[in-house]
């Protein structure tokens, strides 16, 4: 065994050889050609709002003084608690410190609780801003709770047990593979979730079997072939939304909501969105409702020789489908579409959660200034934005596991469709934000027009059947519900477990979260709530219950290429594939 001088020597030189691989891997990284991001001085405004944030609680100093106190109090009853002999340790559910090495060293547990509490009281102070507008004050909270998250011990190598435990295991290794991680991730202009090697579209992701038979600038259109003998009359048309992929619905063969609503006798169409580029460059609402929508309605309707067709219109497409709706009716066609299913969309952006901080003045600027001469937003831009509002889980989860313990990216299929962002039109975007998120104008009528006709959803009389998710962070359920009350027609309104993914993405066999209805008709969520019935597992069965009968007679099945629109190529086709 060498002496305690020969390891130290040992250490050191191992260390040195480390910090000397580390510092020649950034060295070849900056040293690379990147192109400089825009100039943005205060992106999305943050540092006014930190002022105003920081005058607010400055303006009262007799609150701030009580506040101080009240802390000042439950950390000596916290330091009381540690130095007590034999003290359990605190049971807390944050999955950030659930690791037992958290709760073995009495240091780290302290740690862990001081840092519970201080940012408990914080928060507690960010409540409590006067002299700011409620959307200041949502916005203050909101930046606060991000500074709050980021500075986690967890996040730091010091002060996370687990990394210092992996650290001495190896010998610093974790650190130089988490380090290749980051790297490699600057360079693709994003943070990697997961080995995306491990996943290809087509291969083992959106493999149900169908072909293209249609295609333009802004869309391919799916044709699914059938698994049975016949199907409904009424086909089904899938609209997703642009700013993702569509395979979202066509993960793998478990996952996947389009092949089980082929397996339920429905002739499924998806339209597959052009990832966005200088050809969309004028994209506007009137393009997506004129040259996607009404188009893939108008082909299927023709390719099926039926009226009218099912639609599906998930997240912003729901949304848009909304509003192609009240275009219909306003010029004689309502009867084209026979139904109108809703997987988390908004149509009153009243209560639109957190994502309308991303509206003011400041976020709106920073678009212009990414976008300035460009035709589109670049997709990490949205993707940032959507992890940012579940960042302990969508960001800081991932640093500590990929870039500080140097875990290998674990596969899943989710987290690659996620991954795998979207451009989208940038006036198209931007309107989106203003006229949508901002100025409420789809819940005015006659607040908008498309192509010339004023929209009115009040005058929509299609039946629909309206799904929202519990604990949807994107649209939340509160916003979803108010579909229920746009329209005049018949409407079923669905409360699914879970979020904007899963409780949409929860096939039957999966036996996961539950779902509730309630055939009172409510005018609030609380009232609807109140009054529900809970049922275990997937809604899907709910929802092929309720459209079955709305579906028409059984006919023979209809093979992909037939109905005057021959194949172009096998499905998932060319445009989903495209990547930023």
């Amino acid at each position: 065994m060498s002496d305690p001088a020969e390891q130290a020597q040992q250490s050191f030189q191992q260390l040195t050889d480390l910090m000397g691989k580390g510092q020649q891997m950034m060295l070849e990284f900056w040293t690379k050609e990147h192109a400089a991001p825009p100039l943005v001085p205060d992106p999305l405004g943050v540092m006014s709002t930190w002022a105003k944030a920081w005058s607010a609680m400055l303006a009262d100093p007799a609150r701030l003084m009580e506040q101080q106190q009240r802390y000042l109090t439950d950390a000596l009853d916290l330091w009381q608690r540690v130095l007590t002999p034999n003290a359990e340790p605190a049971q807390i559910k944050d999955k950030r410190f659930a690791g037992k090495a958290w709760a073995e060293n009495p240091a780290f547990d302290f740690l862990r609780q001081s840092y519970l509490l201080t940012a408990s009281h914080i928060m507690q102070a960010a409540g409590q801003l006067d002299g700011l507008d409620a959307a200041e004050q949502a916005k203050a909270q909101f930046l606060i709770k991000q500074f709050i998250d980021a500075m986690s011990p967890s996040n730091f190598l010091a002060t996370n047990p687990e990394v210092l435990a992996k650290t001495a295991e190896t010998g610093g290794a974790n650190l130089i593979k988490g380090l290749e991680h980051l790297l490699a991730d600057l360079s693709a202009g994003r943070m990697r979730m997961t080995d995306e090697n491990a996943f290809e579209v087509g291969r083992n992701v959106a493999i149900t079997p169908g072909k293209i038979v249609f295609q333009n600038r802004l869309f391919q259109l799916i044709q699914y072939a059938p698994s049975t003998e016949t199907v409904f009359t009424t086909p089904l048309l899938i609209f997703p939304p642009w700013i993702n992929k569509y395979y979202i619905l066509d993960l793998t063969a478990e996952k996947s909501f389009i092949r089980w609503a082929v397996a339920q006798g429905l002739t499924v169409f998806v339209v597959s969105w052009k990832n966005a580029d200088e050809t969309l460059a004028d994209a506007t609402i009137d393009t997506y409702v004129e040259e996607g929508m009404f188009t893939a309605i108008d082909l299927v309707r023709q390719i099926c020789d039926v009226p009218s067709v099912h639609t599906i219109g998930y997240c912003v497409a729901g949304t848009t489908l909304a509003a192609a709706l009240a275009v219909l009716t306003a010029r004689g066609q309502a009867e084209k579409v026979a139904t109108a299913t809703f997987f988390t969309a908004q149509v009153d952006f009243s209560d639109a959660g957190e994502l309308k901080l991303f509206v003011d003045d400041a976020s709106l600027d920073t678009i212009d200034t990414l976008t300035s001469g460009k035709p589109v937003l670049d997709g990490r831009y949205m993707a940032t934005s959507f992890n940012l509002l579940r960042s302990n889980d969508l960001i800081w989860n991932y640093v500590v596991n990929n870039y500080m313990l140097g875990k290998d990216y674990f596969r899943f299929d989710l987290l690659y469709w996620n991954s795998d962002a979207t451009n989208v039109p940038a006036r198209w975007h931007r309107d989106y934000l203003d006229q949508m998120y901002r100025q409420n104008l789809l819940a005015k009528p006659g607040g908008m027009t498309i192509a010339g006709t004023p929209v009115n959803l009040a005058t929509v009389t299609t039946p629909s059947y309206i799904q929202g998710g519990r604990e949807d962070h994107i649209a939340p359920a509160r916003s979803a519900f108010k579909l229920t009350h746009a329209f005049t027609g018949e409407t079923r309104f669905v409360l699914a477990g879970s979020g904007h993914i899963a409780g949409v993405v929860n096939p039957p066999s999966s036996g996961k979260y539950q779902y509730w209805t309630n055939d009172t008709k409510a005018d609030t969520l609380d009232a609807f709530i109140a009054g529900a019935k809970e049922t275990k597992g997937s809604w899907w069965p709910d929802w092929i219950s309720w459209l079955g009968p709305r579906s028409g007679a059984h006919v023979p099945a209809r093979a992909p290429g037939q109905g005057g629109y021959a194949a172009i190529e096998d499905a998932p086709g060319a445009y989903v594939k495209e990547r930023i």
